[in-house]
C-alpha cells in the first residue's frame, strides 16, 4: 500500500523487452534504497512494481504486457522521469489517502492554466471510471495523491501548488500528457456494498441509473 506522497524522481534507464514482459531499470541518486529488499514494491508512476534486483541506486522491475497496456507505460522510453514511492510501513506519516498502485484507466492533460501561485490542470479520465471522480474527494494521478476541485463530466481539475510541480513530474506535462488515474479505493467498495446480493449474480455491471431506480435510489 502507499499513500500518494511522492519520496523521489528516478530516470527509466532500460526497457528491455523479453517478449512477453518488460524488464525495466530505474536510476534514482535520491531515493533511500538502504532499506528496500528483493521482493519489495515501489510505485513507478502510481504502479506498484516488485522489485526484482536493486543496487544503491537503482532497481529493475518486470512489467508485464497487460500493466503495459492498462498504464501509461506504453508511452515511456529510456530517458523518462517517474515519480517514486516506497511502500508505506505501518509506522509511516499517512500524508495522502489509500493508494494500491493498481491503475484504474489512463487520462490526459486538456488544459493547463497559470496562476500567480498555483497552476490549474485539468484531465480527461476515461469513461468508465469517471463516476469514481468526486468534488473534494482524492485521486491518484501518475502515483500523486491530489483533490479534486472541480468537475466537469469526464474531466476534473487540480491546483497544483509549486512545491508539487518541484517535487513531480507534474512540473514536465503538456496538454496531450498520458497520466495513470487510480480512483479512491473507498468509492469502489461502497459501490460493491450498494449492490448488495446483487453482487453474486454473474456479470454484474455494478451501479447504473437502472439499478438505482429499481432498488428505490431514486425519487419519483
Amino acid at each position: 500500500m502507499f499513500t500518494g506522497i511522492i519520496q523521489a524522481l528516478g530516470t527509466i534507464q532500460k526497457l528491455d523487452n523479453r517478449g512477453n514482459d518488460i524488464r525495466l531499470t530505474v536510476s534514482s541518486p535520491t531515493l533511500d534504497m538502504s532499506d528496500v529488499a528483493l521482493g519489495d514494491s515501489i510505485a513507478t508512476n502510481g504502479v506498484c512494481l516488485t522489485v526484482t534486483d536493486m543496487g544503491a541506486d537503482y532497481y529493475c522491475a518486470d512489467v508485464s504486457a497487460e500493466t503495459i497496456k492498462l498504464t501509461g507505460f506504453a508511452h515511456y522510453s529510456a530517458g523518462s522521469t517517474v515519480n517514486l514511492e516506497k511502500a508505506m510501513r505501518p509506522t509511516d506519516r499517512f500524508g495522502g489517502h489509500i493508494v494500491s498502485g493498481h491503475v484504474d484507466g489512463v487520462g490526459e492533460v486538456t488544459q493547463i492554466i497559470k496562476h500567480s501561485d498555483y497552476v490549474e490542470f485539468w484531465v480527461k479520465a476515461p469513461e468508465a471510471i469517471a463516476k469514481y471522480i468526486a468534488h473534494k474527494g482524492s485521486i491518484t494521478v501518475d502515483g500523486i495523491s491530489l483533490t479534486v476541485n472541480e468537475v466537469n463530466g469526464a474531466e476534473f481539475m487540480l491546483w497544483i501548488i509549486p512545491h508539487t510541480l518541484q517535487e513531480t513530474i507534474m512540473g514536465s506535462y503538456k496538454v496531450g500528457t498520458a497520466v495513470n488515474l487510480e480512483v479512491d479505493v473507498i468509492a469502489r467498495y461502497l459501490e460493491r456494498l450498494m449492490l448488495g446480493d446483487k453482487a453474486a449474480e454473474p456479470q454484474s455491471k455494478g451501479i447504473d441509473m437502472a439499478f438505482l431506480a429499481e432498488n428505490g435510489f431514486l425519487r419519483k
